[in-house]
């Protein structure tokens, strides 16, 4: 039988998550959060662009609960710890793209109350995306090689241009001014995901930090940028970089590198990988880079079809990991603890 999924908003990520379901075999589609008013009794499949089918979005969590799904897969922009509580009180596993990985960087007491949710449910939470989650998989998988890891990194390097998320973006100091006092404090709140990973994967490696920190610095445009979804005056942050690590004993032993920037106009005019480069520094020494590009039938000229390749590989981490995530063990759960996540139901 197929795992039973309630898909919790149809945003950005949403909408590929939802697609997906419906596409995979091994998952069925029973219900859909709607987070905007105006979504609210419209079918599922109107509002990510398929045809109908027969399962209208609601506001209604209530009922949501009460289909007994086996899992949510959760894709808000923020997470909201009282309504995964909610979810998982109620015996319903969570698989998420927003913004958790251990729940670290919601707080101790927040993560006391998940896992008490979980132990009450008997559910399962586990959180993933593409960079934090997949990224740091890619990272431990090339340290499997290794008979002596040193340190270990993993870089997000892209053009950001067309990621049409205004909030997101400016919730990580896009369009500040450079000298504004709270400048990196906003860049620290904004990817503090990036430290619940730093602990995800010092935990599968066995290592304990003494410290996780943050590093981070900006560059600025060179000339008005309107990019249709937020404007960026010259002279204000159109390029953000963030380095969170793990250390022991002074030494940084993990580093999750970002370095994310607003087209071409841009002071320093940083270079971009369009895409992600894991180093390991060992023996062997190990790079393994991962890069992403458009199928045969991509539309180069579409700005839509352009935006859907990030969005898929947000999405498709956490939905390829519903079923491992609704046999786990109650808890929190990582990477770490499930099999191997694989495409299943996917291939053509």
């Amino acid at each position: 039988m197929p795992y039973r999924v309630v898909q919790w908003t149809t945003g950005n990520v949403g909408r590929r998550a939802l697609r997906a379901i419906v596409d995979n075999p091994n998952l069925e589609l029973v219900g859909c959060y709607a987070w905007s008013p105006e979504k609210v009794g419209r079918d599922a499949g109107e509002l990510v662009g398929i045809p109908k089918l027969g399962v209208s979005a609601t506001d209604d969590v209530d009922a949501l609960l009460a289909l007994r799904p086996d899992c949510v897969n959760y894709s808000p922009m923020w997470p909201s710890v009282d309504e995964m509580v909610r979810i998982l009180q109620a015996g319903i596993n969570i698989s998420s793209t927003a913004a958790f990985i251990t729940g670290r960087s919601l707080g101790e007491a927040a993560c006391a109350r998940l896992e008490e949710a979980c132990r009450r449910g008997q559910s399962s939470l586990f959180g993933s995306g593409m960079n934090p989650g997949f990224a740091n998989l890619l990272a431990l998988v090339s340290a499997g090689i290794c008979d002596r890891i040193d340190s270990i990194s993993v870089l997000e390097s892209v053009d950001s241009t067309q990621y049409a998320s205004a909030d997101t973006e400016r919730s990580v100091g896009y369009g500040r001014r450079p000298d504004d006092s709270d400048l990196h404090a906003t860049i620290e709140r904004g990817s503090a995901v990036f430290g619940d990973a730093v602990c995800m994967m010092a935990d599968a490696l066995g290592v304990e930090l003494d410290d996780i920190v943050c590093h981070s610095g900006v560059a600025v445009a060179t000339q008005d940028l309107d990019l249709g979804y937020m404007r960026i005056d010259e002279g204000c942050v159109a390029g953000i970089e963030a380095s969170w690590q793990g250390r022991v004993q002074g030494r940084t032993r993990i580093d999750l590198q970002v370095r994310w920037r607003k087209g071409k106009h841009l002071k320093p005019d940083w270079p971009v990988e369009h895409g992600y480069v894991v180093r390991i520094e060992g023996r062997p020494c190990v790079e393994t880079r991962l890069q992403i590009r458009p199928p045969r039938d991509f539309d180069a000229k579409s700005f839509e079809d352009f935006m859907q390749l990030g969005m898929i590989i947000t999405a498709l981490p956490a939905v390829n990991a519903i079923p491992a995530v609704c046999e786990a063990p109650a808890g929190i759960r990582t990477y770490r603890d499930l099999p191997l996540v694989t495409g299943r139901g996917f291939m053509r």
